[in-house]
């Protein structure tokens, strides 16, 4: 059984793809919730989820010229996380700035 083009993925290999995807969301929204917790920025930089949401748009763009639905997918979701993220380090730095006054 042989197949060409870009829509003719082995099942295998799309289920490496998603199984890594879901590793990698697991992975940052642990930290996105940690520092949730926390409520502190200790420990994570001001240009961390700056960075991952320019890395994220670029990425969907990127996935979707090369029809590569895992990643177009992933990077939605990474680009989700990243918005979360920079949310919650915001909010953690105006409550550590309204502590210190």
């Amino acid at each position: 059984m042989t197949a060409s083009g870009p829509s003719a993925v082995p099942v295998l290999t799309e289920l490496i793809g998603w199984c890594s995807a879901t590793i990698l969301l697991l992975t940052i929204a642990r930290q996105v919730h940690a520092q949730w917790r926390s409520r502190s920025t200790q420990g994570i930089s001001r240009w961390l989820f700056i960075g991952q949401l320019a890395a994220s748009t670029g990425f969907i763009v990127y996935s979707w010229l090369v029809a590569n639905w895992v990643f177009v997918a992933t990077n939605v979701l990474m680009l989700a996380t990243a918005a979360l993220g920079q949310w919650i380090f915001l909010r953690n730095v105006r409550r550590e700035a309204a502590r210190k006054k």
